[in-house]
């Protein structure tokens, strides 16, 4: 790189988020500014108030469902490789396979490419757009999972044990805590891929987001509110809860002898299922884990990294070890599935 093309020069680590200088833009901020780029609807990233934001059309709808008038003066969707100029920066998106909508933001400044990567996955998921490696000489990396421990096995295997139990126990139902936008969704369209074709029951908290994946053209299969079961229907069904619902719900007195399971990477963790009280953890993420993130940076090309927010610590020393120009930005204020 030139000492011209410095991306640390035009892109800066703010109170409020990534300031992209010659643009006059943020990425993801933190608290209400004139202009922001979202790279996905989670709410640790797309927050109300902007003036204007720029997003796929997916992230506008998820915001315009989550904030209503409050999402932002001015919108503007801008597909996935379509172009756009602002100030001195050449900006466009690609997919980042988080959930659906979710953004890489590319720039491009100065004879230098940045790659912005929000927050991203490497697993197939029928619910949003593949990740799309590009070449770039910076890739802005979050680290959610930024330690060896985290390994995440095969998100078949996770769905299987769910549904073994029930073969095992006809006589009970599942249910399975989720966070409402992206996990929800995904657990669904793996529990339809493994054959699950029952209908799946939703607390009332769920079912918004799940009609706006239809609405967007995500197939769910049949889905019922689980206020409007009779306990007859739930024997061997399966009902999908934000996490950390349980007997003071009305309708949970109507289980019959749930097993208790829950979706989150987390659960790698013996301590978080100890906490959780859960039965079957279910080990399914939507972040890439720690070998995920060191093959995004081979496939990449970037010989320089910036580590944005999870175990920074962690990455920053394995990539410089193996040979990456690497840093923390150290903003605060993201964390998963918000």
């Amino acid at each position: 790189m030139s000492a011209g093309s410095r991306p640390e020069t035009w892109i800066k680590a703010t109170s409020a988020g990534l300031f992209v200088e010659p643009g006059g833009f943020f990425i993801d901020p933190g608290r209400a500014v004139d202009r922001a780029v979202v790279s996905h609807g989670h709410g640790d990233h797309a927050r109300p108030g902007h003036g204007r934001i720029l997003a796929t059309a997916d992230t506008l709808a998820i915001m315009a469902a989550r904030f209503g008038e409050r999402v932002g003066h001015a919108t503007q969707a801008l597909a996935y490789g379509e172009r756009l100029t602002i100030g001195a920066v050449s900006l466009w998106l690609a997919p980042a396979g988080h959930i659906l909508g979710s953004a890489q933001i590319v720039l491009e400044h100065a004879g230098t490419r940045v790659v912005v990567s929000g927050d991203y996955k490497r697993r197939p998921d029928p619910t949003c757009a593949p990740f799309e490696p590009i070449t770039c000489d910076v890739f802005v990396t979050e680290a959610t999972f930024g330690l060896p421990i985290f390994q995440h096995p095969p998100d078949r295997d996770e769905i299987d044990k769910l549904l073994k139990a029930l073969a095992l126990f006809p006589e009970r139902c599942a249910i399975i805590g989720v966070y409402a936008l992206g996990k929800c969704q995904r657990v669904i369209a793996l529990l339809r891929r493994a054959g699950y074709d029952r209908p799946i029951y939703l607390d009332g908290s769920l079912e918004r987001l799940c009609a706006l994946y239809r609405q967007r053209g995500v197939a769910l299969g049949a889905l019922r509110a689980i206020g409007d079961a009779s306990p007859g229907d739930l024997a061997g069904a399966i009902v999908m809860a934000q996490p950390g619902v349980g007997p003071g719900a009305s309708w949970f007195r109507y289980l019959p002898e749930p097993i208790m399971a829950r979706a989150s990477g987390w659960l790698s963790l013996r301590r978080r299922v100890r906490q959780s009280g859960i039965e079957i953890p279910l080990i399914i993420s939507d972040h890439a884990d720690w070998a995920e993130l060191f093959a995004t940076f081979r496939d990449v090309g970037a010989g320089t990294i910036w580590v944005t927010h999870g175990q920074e610590d962690a990455i920053v020393h394995e990539a410089r070890r193996r040979g990456f120009d690497a840093q923390a930005l150290a903003l605060v204020g993201y964390g998963e599935d918000a």
